[in-house]
């Protein structure tokens, strides 16, 4: 079966401790960069002369597109492993952190060169996209290291790691990654 036999390799314990390395270094570095984006912009975008009619009104429902395709990759990697299919398992994965990965790089563009849009709505609705919004961020950024932790243990063959940890981060991931969309969604409206 191909679990077992993708089981019965030996940890890769130099590779893991090396990754495990960069992966808090990476961490550091995406999550003070983001933090930093609003004191970084007006020095960015004197650095970079936006061309005249360049819009980037297109970001905000392609990160919401990239967040869905995530949230898909991160339940059909779920479904492969309960039906102990390992290399489509690896294959979603990839797909999800691709799909994370590029949102990212997409993201911190988008908000360095461009400002807020503000919510609008107001009463109840303002406090639901408050709430919905600030545990998004909230736990994208506590999760982000460990999911990248979640992924060095398996691609290293540290299974009973591996599995600790995604039993706690993959809930999380998905949670980040189906209220990105939901996020845009309520704020659709004020663009």
């Amino acid at each position: 079966m191909q679990i077992d036999s993708y089981t019965k390799q030996n940890p890769n314990v130099e590779l893991a401790r090396r990754s495990k390395i960069l992966v808090w270094f990476v961490s550091a570095l995406v999550l003070g960069l983001v933090a930093a984006m609003r004191s970084l912009r007006p020095w960015f975008l004197s650095l970079l002369e936006k061309p005249d009619g360049l819009e980037l009104s297109f970001l905000p429902p392609f990160h919401a597109i990239l967040n869905a395709f995530a949230a898909f990759g991160l339940v059909m990697a779920v479904r492969a492993i309960k039906k102990r299919r390992v290399f489509l398992h690896r294959k979603w994965i990839f797909f999800a952190l691709g799909c994370s990965s590029l949102f990212l790089v997409s993201y911190v563009c988008y908000h360095l060169t461009t400002f807020e849009t503000p919510f609008g709505g107001q009463g109840w609705i303002s406090k639901v996209y408050y709430f919905v919004l600030v545990s998004h961020i909230v736990l994208a950024a506590l999760s982000f290291p460990f999911i990248l932790l979640t992924f060095v243990y398996g691609y290293t063959n540290h299974f009973v790691e591996h599995r600790k940890l995604a039993r706690i981060v993959y809930p999380v991931w998905l949670y980040v990654a189906v209220t990105g969309p939901v996020v845009y969604l309520m704020l659709r409206p004020y663009y």
